[in-house]
């Protein structure tokens, strides 16, 4: 089994850079073509926007910001040449890019190009740098202080989801709001991300340790779909619909007081775009709450980053990782510092990452970066829909999980 380093996340992302030197220029040198992916939110907009400076002299740079990247990226890079020559991943993508060898390794580029690169952000598989990261991320409670106010709570009452649920019920019952919670439900990905979120809450193992088999259809199982399923009765009844920039939508436009979302949103909910000054001034990041009498947050540390593919030319390969290296330089951060919790040189910590060094300095597992993961994700994605809408129980939700993932897992070759 492959072992996966990932870069360490401490109190502040400021305390695991390092010195290194802004990248100046492009310096691509020949004709070349740069094609970059990935998902859609405002801190890859920067990062893409500051690698298509390096387009000009025989250089074409072009870029898709897509959410559902997760679904186009194994078929981009199997066509050869591949569709796109950089992609920008996260934990879970990398495995599924590597499992299919669509991915090529780093260490020349990062040796002949990379001097500015602190050694944090090379995520490096069997001795191997297969990825570049440039930013930390994970999932954290966005919540409103002054509707807290007005039921009489306080940041410090919403530590756990037991308390969220507290808030929700006053809220409602105050006719302040009949849904005021949120979190990234919707069917597929997203709720299994919520899933497994909850679940490494509860400290415990999602598989037996050294062996792919599952191990979720246990009382650690149940806790998680009981308080999955006690959250959404106080989220509106579409909430199987609800991704990231729904959730972030619903936030701005003052209809939600409390709400599971990612930090990579902070800046766009702080900014003076889509909101009123009401719901601006009063939006306060937390770290995700702990449940069940843990302590751990239910969250999962990630990281995004980019790679380069398998199936370019030496030239546009390198051109990419160039064009990249620019993406994700000083001057990028210091342009965009409120934007993501940044492992870059130059960035300064701010409001805006305070929720995702909160949920790392509670002691947040990492984001399981086993190569069956994907396939116990998706299998809670798909799996879960019918018991948190009533339809079954706990325990058959998570034996149709078990037997999802089993097919899954075997047709794989993992079992």
């Amino acid at each position: 089994m492959s072992t996966i380093k990932t870069i360490a996340l401490t109190a502040t992302a400021a305390a695991i850079l390092s010195s290194s030197a802004a990248f100046a220029e492009c310096g691509i040198e020949g004709n070349a073509n740069v094609s970059i992916m990935g998902n859609d939110f405002p801190a890859l907009h920067a990062v893409f926007s500051a690698a298509e400076q390096c387009a000009g002299n025989g250089v074409t740079v072009t870029k898709n910001h897509n959410k559902d990247y997760k679904d186009l990226m194994v078929p981009a890079l199997t066509a050869n040449p591949a569709e796109y020559t950089a992609l920008t991943v996260s934990n879970g993508t990398l495995v599924t890019l590597m499992n299919d060898g669509l991915v090529r390794s780093l260490d020349d580029l990062v040796a002949k190009h990379g001097s500015s690169l602190n050694k944090s952000q090379l995520v490096t598989v069997n001795g191997k740098v297969m990825a570049v990261a440039f930013m930390a991320n994970a999932q954290h409670l966005f919540y409103r202080s002054d509707i807290l106010s007005q039921v009489g709570m306080s940041a410090d009452e919403v530590q756990t989801y037991e308390q969220v649920l507290t808030a929700a019920q006053r809220i409602r019952d105050a006719g302040i709001m009949e849904y005021p919670v949120a979190l990234n439900t919707k069917a597929g990905w997203n709720l299994g991300e919520e899933f497994v979120n909850m679940y490494l809450g509860t400290g415990a193992d999602m598989f037996v340790p050294g062996t792919a088999q599952v191990s979720i259809n246990n009382e650690h199982g149940i806790a998680t779909l009981n308080m999955l399923q006690s959250l959404v009765s106080y989220s509106h009844p579409d909430y199987l619909t609800f991704d990231s920039n729904a959730t972030q939508a619903m936030w701005e436009g003052g209809k939600l007081a409390l709400a599971t979302m990612w930090g990579s949103r902070t800046a766009g909910v702080l900014d003076d775009e889509g909101s009123t000054q009401q719901v601006v001034m009063n939006t306060d990041f937390a770290a995700a709450p702990s449940f069940n009498g843990g302590s751990i947050p239910a969250s999962s540390l990630w990281w995004d980053g980019f790679v380069i593919a398998k199936n370019v030319s030496d030239a546009d390969a390198e051109a990419s990782f160039i064009a990249m290296m620019n993406g994700t330089s000083t001057e990028m951060v210091q342009a965009n510092n409120d934007a993501a919790t940044w492992l870059i040189e130059g960035y300064v910590p701010s409001k805006a990452a305070s929720g995702v060094t909160s949920t790392a300095m509670n002691g947040a597992a990492p984001y399981p970066m086993y190569p069956f993961m994907g396939a116990l994700h998706s299998a809670a994605g798909s799996e879960l829909s019918d018991f948190l809408q009533g339809g079954e129980s706990a325990e058959q939700a998570l034996a149709d999980m078990e037997a999802a993932y089993n097919v899954a897992a075997k047709e794989k070759g993992f079992l």
